[in-house]
This record gives structure tokens, sequence and C-alpha cells, in this order.
């Protein structure tokens, strides 16, 4: 192809706008990336726990500042939005909901649950 051709090229991400169920898609593999990373945290904290108490309080340390704090709350919200996610696509492979309108309300019905879930979950853990 030469540069002074001037047939239309295909549209890309700066053009074409990602519908809620593949942008949701991405996020569910990215949660999952995240969930691994998570659960080596928590071999990590495991260990701790397990090698004595000065281990176990620089894990714990670590844990209850604000840092800590980040990133169980972005864990989480991982845990969540990968359940609710998960839970979707359990329905779909039963053959419900997956005509476009379905879809697209089920989506926002994992991100409203994942919310929803995480907030209640922070309240309690909080308080």
């Amino acid at each position: 192809m030469s540069w002074n051709d001037k047939r239309p090229m295909s549209p890309h991400l700066q053009i074409y706008k990602l519908p809620i169920t593949a942008k949701l898609s991405i996020l569910h593999r990215g949660t999952g990336a995240v969930l691994t990373i998570g659960l080596i945290l928590l071999a990590i904290a495991l260990a701790g726990a397990a090698s004595g108490e000065s281990a176990w309080e620089s894990m714990h340390r670590l844990l209850s500042s604000w840092f800590g704090y980040l990133v169980l709350f972005g864990f989480t919200t991982s845990l969540y939005y990968h359940f609710c996610n998960g839970v979707r696509h359990l329905f779909w492979d039963s053959g419900m909901g997956l005509d476009l309108k379905s879809a697209e309300k089920s989506a926002i019905m994992v991100l409203i649950a994942t919310v929803v879930l995480t907030v209640f979950t922070w309240v309690i853990a909080l308080s």
C-alpha cells in the first residue's frame, strides 16, 4: 500500500467507540490479572504471618497504610467485578440475555452491583 493511497482506512480507537460489552470484556481480563497479583500478595501476607510476629507486624503496617488500603480496595473491587461479570457470563452460556439490549442492561447491572458490593464491604470493614 502506498502512502498516497486515498482508500478509506479501517476505524481505530480514536474514531471507533467500543460498545460497553467490549469495554467490560477488556476490564474482565484486567481484573483477572489484578486478582492474580492480589493472590500473590495474599500468599506473601500468609507467609509473613507464619514467619513470626515481627514479619507479620511489618506486613500489617504495610497493609494498614493508605497505600495498603488503596491496594486492598482495588483488589476488592476487582474481585466483585470479576465475580459479577462471571455470573453474567454463566447466564450467557445458558443462552439468556444475548440480545444487544439485554447485554447492555446486564453490563450496567454488573457495574452497579460491583460498586454496591465494594462500598458495602468497605463500610463493614472500616466500622
